[in-house]
């Protein structure tokens, strides 16, 4: 095994993750609550890509369910109050994504779903907003003393990256960039090599500028922040 492999969890992914679940959700629901409703391509837009932040996120917590916990149960045991927690989490969370999805969907259809929808993202907040703190002020650090750098990657490999187009993985990369700071940047472009970084950023770039501006407006700065 590398020195890298043998160094502990790099953890700082999650909460790269985490603040950009926040940001659009926070973007979605000003955008459904203030100022003019959203009109058609905007409505869309919104709709869509809170349907597809649903999927992102119920992946996110099956991959955690089906290694990241059994995991951490079984390599600290004295963990294993914090992790009952995170499973307990998961599980009142679930029923609200379905419910944002299902709200979503009918509102890319008709805009007469708006208020269900917001309803919808109060709800989900309620038990969604305090877990993503806990899980990254709580239980990261413990992850970072438990796996090795080597255990979290293979992680993320099989379950996060594994799945998904080069694609799919570049628009994914643009969205957690999104805003971030330098070291967050860092964390997410770290990731992949020179050449693709360029591709991703320039290419696939200006197709994720172009979808926020339908979804959040032009007004909305989208991007890292300068350095």
């Amino acid at each position: 095994m590398s020195a890298h492999g043998e160094a502990p969890a790099d953890t700082r992914m999650m909460a790269v993750i985490h603040r950009a679940l926040e940001r659009d959700l926070d973007r979605a629901e000003g955008a459904l609550s203030g100022g003019p409703a959203p009109g058609g391509a905007q409505r869309v837009g919104i709709a869509r890509h809170l349907q597809a932040m649903m999927h992102f996120l119920h992946l996110h917590h099956g991959g955690e369910d089906a290694w990241l916990w059994p995991t951490m149960r079984r390599l600290d045991p004295s963990a294993a109050e914090l992790v009952d927690r995170m499973v307990e989490d998961h599980l009142a969370i679930a029923p609200h994504l379905e419910a944002v999805t299902a709200a979503a969907a009918a509102y890319e259809g008709t805009a007469d779903g708006r208020a269900t929808l917001v309803q919808a993202l109060g709800d989900l907040r309620a038990p969604l907003d305090p877990h993503l703190r806990r899980e990254v002020d709580e239980m990261m650090p413990v992850v970072a003393t438990t796996l090795t750098a080597r255990q979290w990657d293979d992680w993320e490999q099989e379950y996060f990256i594994k799945p998904k187009s080069k694609k799919e993985l570049g628009m994914e990369g643009l969205w957690l960039i999104d805003g971030a700071d330098r070291a967050a940047y860092d964390v997410v472009v770290g990731k992949v090599n020179p050449l693709l970084r360029f591709v991703i950023l320039g290419v696939l770039g200006r197709k994720y500028r172009q979808e926020c501006t339908v979804r959040w407006g032009a007004d909305v700065p989208v991007g890292p922040q300068p350095t």
